[in-house]
């Protein structure tokens, strides 16, 4: 188990950081800056967004992270026809052999895990898509009137696929929000994917090992809800955020012409939580004004919404996030 002292426990985890990157790397090459999002927003608890072609290994990623941490994994394939009941589970009759009395008895559904991977969410209608993030909001689930609480730690990752239009159901806005963040898997440099094509080849390849268990995990998102931060930290979070929004007077002139709606109140949020399991996983225990810089991407890109205008220029909310890191000063 991780120590007390909190000195001793951020040594711990930066440490550790290093351990799970060393074992994610019998599975997984390359993809380092989106492996470390992905335990940020575990370790933040939130949940994440997986943006990616296929082919890339979306899931493996998953279901190694899964492994690392000694967590229980489910993936479910979200296609036009799942039902909320198809991810929540659901009440089957039961009859006592003995006495012959017939009860209900509720089956639970995928959902109960402490890794799922919703794979392909934008697939389903959007009344399983508010199924899903209801349970990711409340951390639990009703059932015929019986309301089912969802072990912790819960960390959904969905993946979308950024090229398939037909037939899918995109997240609105309002549902993107509840994402911590939106992680980008690219394509492996050249060097990289010879490395993964050899590897995985190859007659046999070693699993990942655990690194930390469930209750080091628990313990560990309780700690990053302590690690303190500066006001001029919280300050330039709120700045950089309110940047982004085209009504208000420290947004940019890239930001008044090219978006449409800037990021809510839940990204100043997001950012400093972020920042804080940021700073943990750096061995550091206080958070600083790069771990927002770093963060801004992953937190902002989803919440950012661009115009007509910045479609026909073929602009993108990365590049209005981009322009902002530039102009908004870290100091007030």
């Amino acid at each position: 188990m991780l120590k007390e002292t909190n000195s001793e426990v951020v040594e711990q985890v930066r440490s550790a950081r290093e351990r799970c990157f060393r074992e994610l790397r019998k599975s997984i090459v390359g993809q380092e800056v989106v492996v470390e999002q992905i335990i940020i927003a575990l370790l933040a608890q939130g949940h994440a967004l997986l943006m990616g072609v296929p082919g890339l290994g979306k899931t493996l990623l998953v279901k190694s992270i899964a492994r690392l941490f000694s967590l229980s994994f489910n993936r479910i394939q979200f296609t036009p026809d799942l039902m909320p009941a198809d991810i929540f589970g659901t009440e089957v009759i039961e009859e006592d052999p003995a006495t012959g009395k017939r009860d209900f008895r509720f089956v639970k559904g995928p959902v109960f895990a402490n890794i799922l991977l919703a794979d392909e969410i934008n697939r389903t209608p959007p009344k399983t898509q508010s199924a899903l993030l209801e349970a990711m909001g409340e951390r639990h689930v009703t059932a015929a009137g019986h309301t089912h609480d969802l072990e912790p730690p819960f960390f959904v990752l969905a993946t979308q696929n950024p090229i398939e239009l037909e037939g899918t159901y995109p997240l609105p806005e309002a549902q993107l929000d509840r994402f911590l963040l939106n992680c980008v898997m690219d394509y492996l440099s050249t060097e990289d994917e010879e490395r993964m094509v050899a590897a995985t080849t190859a007659p046999e390849s070693a699993a990942p090992e655990a690194v930390f268990t469930r209750e080091e995990i628990l313990e560990l998102q309780r700690l990053v809800r302590e690690v303190p931060v500066s006001a001029n930290v919280v300050s330039y979070a709120v700045r950089l955020v309110t940047a982004t929004r085209p009504e208000n007077e420290r947004a940019t002139p890239m930001v008044r012409e090219m978006i449409k709606w800037g990021a809510g109140s839940r990204a100043s949020q997001a950012l400093i939580l972020a920042g804080k399991a940021r700073a943990l996983l750096e061995g550091r225990y206080n958070v600083a004004c790069e771990d927002v810089r770093a963060l801004a991407l992953p937190v902002l890109r989803h919440r950012v919404i661009t115009n007509f205008h910045a479609e026909a220029e073929g602009i993108r909310s990365s590049d209005v996030i981009a322009d902002l890191l530039k102009r908004v000063p870290e100091d007030q």
